[in-house]
């Protein structure tokens, strides 16, 4: 049979926005690092605080963490070459799991390739057939997408909005399953999820409560435990996940939850049982700034010292930004012009720091998300805020 058929790349030879961007100058990503990851970087050849990495402490630069990846890499070396299920797991993956578990008070984990990964995995695996799952709006992307990997039916309910969490909870049928899902540090607002009513409204209706924590573990609760240790309800919250790839100064994931729980996960994740497991300078590096964590806290105290001086000395300039209490601080810039106009100059001046528009935010509300690291100092931070204040409120 003849016929004009659709080329299926037609989508792609239909894409403009990234080469507009390019050629007006204004294109906000993959700006290539010519440095470690670190309070200062070269970047495109030329010195750039650093206001927008999720290594929250600083620990990529840990002479005791390089060493653990360096001595992984010498006994293990470069990759397992396989999956955790059959020839991939080390003693080391072990070894790291068992720790988490101890340090995030539940009785067993179970580790992923990446963070995105983790959320594919656990929500795959937990939400099945004639479950639901319901989600803030405002979750982070592997969320949305292991929901639809899943077999259950996925509900929404607006940003930290109790009484709709409450009416989608209502539709969920008795005789269904329901796992909540939500994140603990909201990673574009930096705001804290409402763990108490959450867990309340959980129990009240016989759902079961998971935690995506990314951008809690090393931020906020005791010793940098998280959002579940935060508001003291660790025995409250059912499944905690979290990432390496931000205060663990490395790349991977992680699922804790009791020991029943975890064993069916390994055994029945798509995502975990399928993919490689996580390289041994890897598991090594997140092993060691673990331990690193917990034999010293008071990096997260020094972290939110540095995040709480730079909240002042942004409002000291006028510069607009949101109210949080982590060391993520957005700055609203409204439209997306002003957002990518704003974010070059700045960048142009000296600082790094990562615009967000739509569908990240609604479409009047981009930000210009910044994020701080226990290894600052207060004379970057003092120059960084010169910067945003002459370009966010003087040269406006």
């Amino acid at each position: 049979m003849g016929g004009i058929f659709l080329d299926i790349f037609q989508k792609c030879y239909n894409y403009p926005l990234a080469r507009e961007l390019r050629e007006r100058g204004v294109y906000p990503y993959f700006h290539a690092l010519e440095s470690r990851q670190d309070v200062e970087v070269v970047m495109e050849g030329k010195r750039r605080i650093m206001l927008g990495s999720n290594n929250y402490l600083g620990l990529t630069t840990c002479p005791e963490v390089l060493e653990a990846a360096l001595e992984a890499l010498k006994q293990y070396g470069t990759g397992c070459s396989g999956s955790r299920f059959l020839n991939g797991t080390l003693q080391l993956h072990l070894q790291l799991e068992a720790e988490l578990a101890d340090f995030l008070h539940k009785e067993a984990c179970c580790t992923f390739s990446t963070g995105f990964q983790s959320n594919l995995g656990i929500i795959s695996a937990i939400v099945g057939h004639g479950d639901y799952v319901i989600c803030d709006k405002e979750n982070h992307a592997s969320i949305y997408d292991g929901c639809k990997l899943s077999y259950g039916r996925m509900l929404t309910y607006a940003h930290a909005d109790m009484e709709q969490l409450e009416l989608q909870l209502q539709k969920v049928p008795e005789n269904a399953g329901c796992l909540i899902v939500t994140d603990g540090v909201f990673s574009m607002g930096g705001d804290i999820a409402r763990l108490p009513e959450i867990v309340r409204l959980a129990r009240k209706y016989g759902a079961r409560v998971m935690v995506d924590d990314a951008h809690g573990l090393g931020v906020i609760g005791e010793g940098g435990r998280g959002t579940a240790s935060h508001f003291g309800l660790e025995d409250e919250v059912d499944l905690i996940m979290g990432t390496f790839s931000k205060s663990l100064a490395s790349l991977g994931g992680y699922c804790v939850a009791s020991e029943t729980v975890i064993d069916y996960i390994r055994h029945n994740s798509r995502p975990f049982i399928f993919s490689a497991s996580i390289p041994p300078a890897c598991a090594a590096t997140a092993l060691a700034a673990l331990r690193h964590i917990r034999s010293h806290p008071e990096l997260v105290t020094r972290l939110s010292e540095l995040s709480a001086y730079m909240r002042r000395g942004l409002r000291a300039k006028g510069v607009p930004i949101i109210e949080s209490t982590t060391p993520i601080i957005p700055i609203y810039t409204y439209t997306v012009e002003n957002t990518l106009e704003k974010a070059r100059r700045l960048y142009d001046a000296g600082v790094y720091v990562n615009p967000v528009l739509a569908p990240a935010t609604p479409p009047d509300q981009c930000l210009l998300r910044t994020s701080y690291m226990a290894t600052l100092t207060e004379p970057l931070l003092d120059e960084a805020i010169e910067i945003f204040g002459r370009v966010l409120v003087e040269e406006a």
